[in-house]
């Protein structure tokens, strides 16, 4: 039976401790035979990673029972250059790391280890073997970016209408359009703003930010915070510098810890700390970095709060003086991706009998040819209730804003709406209209949305609707888990920090020297794992072992989350989607769910491969 690598954790988590009176084999050397730390490899670079994995293996031999390691032994580290390693003394089928012809020792469960130093190493070199040993072949590809993902159980048989936002839900974008966004924004931010000219000379950077950071408006610093606000070492950039734990710190109040009252409000927009929570704003991170960046190295003096301020308001401009909407109008085949997965989405919806809606702060004229491209010139038929510049998240909060028609031509009409038709098209309005004229309430609806604050939360805390997010950065995110460096790495995270708990009893002199080697191989073996997906900020996700701030979001606002709205046709419209009853920590790791994989959790995943 294949196994997640979640559950290969626990099955190792559990021999761990249960093996602990037990004397494992003789002693390895602390300085050699580790899984590389420094080994970067990207998403982009995966296939590299080959070569580099087989470098990184166990391969040196053990040290006899009670020797102590050299500490003039240089320490090996792998790189993507490294040379072969010449072999050594020949390894027993089945035991790597353990030298043939080399007699075993055994102490009895209520002795004290004559040497702690050879016992802990004994102990980590027996950890890493089970390490190797416990993943089976092809644990590496069992997840699959279609695979669609539950906070909250969720019947598709009690959903009779759907709803979705359009940028981002319906229509996905080309990554091109980031650097676009950057350059107009750069552009206002010299004209209008009368910026200095040589700030042009940044180009925009590719993946240097990710979704859901927080910046620190009076300090000028870009960072990522866990679930419980606090700050993971080693992601604070001051423009396009990473800051020095110990400065974060100091600037912190001798803390990682940033006060509730500090954060970002509810919608991520605190008095002091913002969190980017919206995929276009990826563009707006990287060009206050640059920005900031600019100022810094010239010696210029200057006020982050103006210059945070002009950033987003040049970054707005760029929306509200309709660039945006005029590039993809004009390339719409460059800049629009998927879109026939999106039409075979809807086809399947309406031929079901269900009921959809669009409410989007986009204008009509840009949807209209959006989904004139995606699904043909006949979409407004697949709609019964079609809502365009809605102004979210005030749609829905507000109760002032009244419906207005729009006629074929885009322009507004004067008559009061007593009723929702379908063929026509609405602006503006607020939800508890669309609740009056509707009587579309509770579960019965599912809605779709990117944007974890405007488009889910009201829906879900006050009017109890069914919400999806559309979360795009899952289908770089699960390549990079599915990759057997990941899964060797993150193991042997887990693995050693196991170890570290267990036997942190030991604390003679010698035994605190072999922890200060654990601990700072567990340091590097963190930022390992944080550089495959980002080599600034990390997984979107995580902040190694804690969830971020923006999963707690997530989990908070959606009962399900996909990579895109595609993901829905792996599965038929009766489908109930569970979510995995992961152990709590007071809890024994002893679920069988945990055996469950993502490519099991898709059962049409061959229907949907012949769409693309």
């Amino acid at each position: 039976m294949t196994m997640s690598v979640k559950a290969l954790g626990a099955i190792l988590t559990r021999t761990l401790w249960t093996k602990g009176h037990k004397t494992p084999p003789l002693a390895r050397s602390p300085k050699v035979n580790r899984l590389s730390t420094t080994c970067s490899v990207s998403a982009a670079g995966a296939g590299r990673e080959k070569g580099c994995e087989e470098k990184c293996k166990v391969g040196s031999s053990d040290r006899p029972s009670g020797e102590v390691p050299s500490s003039t032994e240089p320490a090996h580290r792998c790189t993507t250059g490294d040379k072969k390693r010449p072999t050594g003394p020949k390894e027993a089928a089945g035991a790597p790391g353990v030298v043939t012809g080399v007699k075993r020792r055994s102490h009895t469960s209520t002795a004290v280890p004559a040497n702690p130093t050879s016992y802990l190493w004994a102990r980590y070199n027996e950890t890493k073997r089970l390490v190797h040993d416990v993943i089976p072949p092809g644990a590496c590809n069992l997840l699959n970016s279609s695979t669609i993902y539950a906070n909250n159980e969720v019947d598709l048989a009690e959903v009779d209408i759907y709803g979705f936002d359009y940028d981002y839900t319906l229509a996905l974008y080309s990554n091109a359009l980031h650097s676009m966004i950057y350059n107009k924004a750069r552009d206002f931010l010299i004209e209008h703003f009368k910026y200095p000219e040589a700030i042009r000379k940044y180009d925009y950077i590719p993946n240097f930010a990710v979704r859901g950071l927080h910046y620190d408006i009076q300090k000028g610093l870009l960072m990522k915070i866990d679930a419980f606000h606090y700050i993971e070492p080693g992601t604070v950039y001051r423009g396009l510098s990473p800051v020095p734990d110990e400065e974060v710190l100091q600037l912190n109040g001798g803390t990682y810890h940033v006060p509730l009252q500090e954060d970002s409000g509810f919608y991520g927009k605190g008095p002091k700390v913002k969190q980017f929570m919206d995929i276009f704003s990826i563009p707006e991170m990287t060009l206050l970095a640059a920005t900031n960046d600019f100022f810094i190295t010239s010696g210029i003096e200057y006020d982050p709060v103006h210059l945070f301020k002009d950033v987003s308001e040049a970054v707005g401009m760029v929306h509200l003086k309709g660039y945006m909407y005029k590039w993809v109008m004009k390339d719409l085949d460059k800049l629009i991706q998927r879109g026939e997965e999106t039409a075979a989405v809807l086809h399947r919806l309406v031929s079901h009998g269900k009921k959809l809606f669009l409410i989007t702060n986009s204008p009509f004229s840009f949807v209209d040819k959006g989904m004139t491209h995606m699904v043909g010139k006949e979409w407004r038929d697949f709609f019964d209730v079609v809502i365009v510049q809605a102004d979210k998240p005030h749609f829905f909060t507000d109760c002032i804003k009244p419906f207005r028609r729009l006629d074929g031509n885009g322009d507004l009409q004067w008559e009061k709406i007593n009723s929702l038709d379908k063929g026509q098209i609405y602006k503006q309005g607020n939800l508890f209209d669309f609740l009056r004229l509707s009587g579309w309430r509770g579960s019965r609806v599912l809605y779709f949305g990117d944007h974890l604050y405007s488009d889910l939360a009201d829906l879900m805390l006050r009017h109890g609707w069914r919400t999806a997010a559309i979360v795009p950065e899952l289908e770089q995110e699960t390549q990079v888990v599915s990759t057997k460096r990941y899964a060797l790495s993150l193991t042997w995270l887990q693995a050693l920090t196991g170890l570290m708990e267990r036997l942190q009893t030991h604390r003679d002199p010698a035994s605190k020297m072999v922890f200060e080697e654990w601990h700072n191989e567990r340091e590097e073996l963190m930022v390992m794992t944080k550089n495959l997906f980002n080599p600034q900020f990390g997984s979107l996700f995580r902040t190694c072992h804690n969830p971020t701030y923006f999963s707690r979001r997530l989990c908070r606002f959606s009962d399900i989350y996909m990579a895109s709205l595609s993901c829905l046709l792996n599965y038929d419209l009766s489908y109930t989607f569970y979510p995995r009853r992961t152990p709590l920590q007071h809890e024994a790791p002893l679920w069988m769910d945990q055996l469950c994989t993502g490519c099991m959790k898709t059962p049409f995943l061959e229907e949907m491969s012949q769409i693309r």
